[in-house]
């Protein structure tokens, strides 16, 4: 281990472990939170730039990707439910879901942002770039460690977590989303833009089809499934658009060579 890794493994071990204590103890709710001061203790300790650790506003074109990429898998997710029959939506009350998608895509935005984002594809990010790590192995890396942060939030009794058949499926996916919006924090040297993204995503994802035992406004309860975290479905689109994206982005550094981030 080289002396540069010390300080990000440390900060990584440090908010698993505090996020863990706080699933355990009834606060879930509050989990993320402790990822800002985290990340600002050791931004000021390392001295990165702004624009190193992602605080930066991106391309516009890039907002576009961080919008498609939800609305693209979690409507082909609830077309495909809806062909199968297991979509009941004879008792949603839309104008609830509606204030709720909203109010939760805005929180989500704003919070991640400064936490998961801004600590997983922020500080965390900037900190192997400056360790040496080449960007792919920081891809990787910071998705890894993404979905093991998530761990205990589905494996102890946050009232997040699913059956626990269903945790592998999770966990998998997280690192898999983590891998999507850590690509497009990449392309846009942005947390901003995977910020984004990550609040549509909730919104739609929590709202429409649910979390744990709570059922969606679409109804859905074979969640192993259709679940769009949970369920092998929701998981095979997700490696299916991380895929086309990577060869995409890798296509387009071929061409244009851009500097990584």
């Amino acid at each position: 281990m080289t002396h540069t890794l010390v300080r990000p493994i440390a900060a990584v071990c440090a908010a698993i472990a505090i996020t863990a204590a706080m699933d355990a103890t009834g606060l879930s709710n509050f989990s993320a939170l402790p990822l800002f001061p985290l990340m600002a203790v050791f931004w000021f300790w390392e001295r990165d730039s702004r624009a190193e650790v992602g605080f930066t506003s991106g391309a516009p074109r890039t907002y576009l990707l961080s919008v498609i990429y939800p609305l693209a898998i979690l409507g082909t997710i609830a077309l495909i439910a809806g062909v199968a029959g297991a979509v009941d939506i004879a008792h949603t009350n839309w104008r609830k879901a509606g204030l709720n998608l909203a109010l939760v895509t805005v929180s989500t935005i704003v919070i991640a942002i400064i936490t998961e984002e801004g600590f997983f594809r922020g500080w965390l990010w900037a900190s192997l770039r400056r360790a040496g790590l080449k960007p792919v192995w920081v891809l990787i890396s910071t998705s890894v460690v993404f979905a093991l942060w998530h761990l205990s939030s589905v494996v102890l009794d946050t009232g997040f977590n699913p059956p626990p058949a269903q945790v592998p499926v999770f966990m998998v996916n997280a690192a898999v989303i983590g891998a999507i919006w850590g690509l497009m924090r990449w392309m846009s040297g942005s947390v901003v833009v995977s910020g984004v993204s990550h609040g549509v995503w909730n919104g739609l994802a929590y709202v429409l089809f649910g979390f744990g035992s709570r059922v969606g406004a679409l109804g859905v309860v074979n969640t192993a499934v259709f679940g769009p975290e949970v369920g092998v479905l929701g998981l095979a689109l997700n490696v299916v658009f991380a895929l086309v994206v990577a060869l995409w982005w890798r296509q387009a550094q071929n061409g244009a060579a851009p500097s990584p981030k």
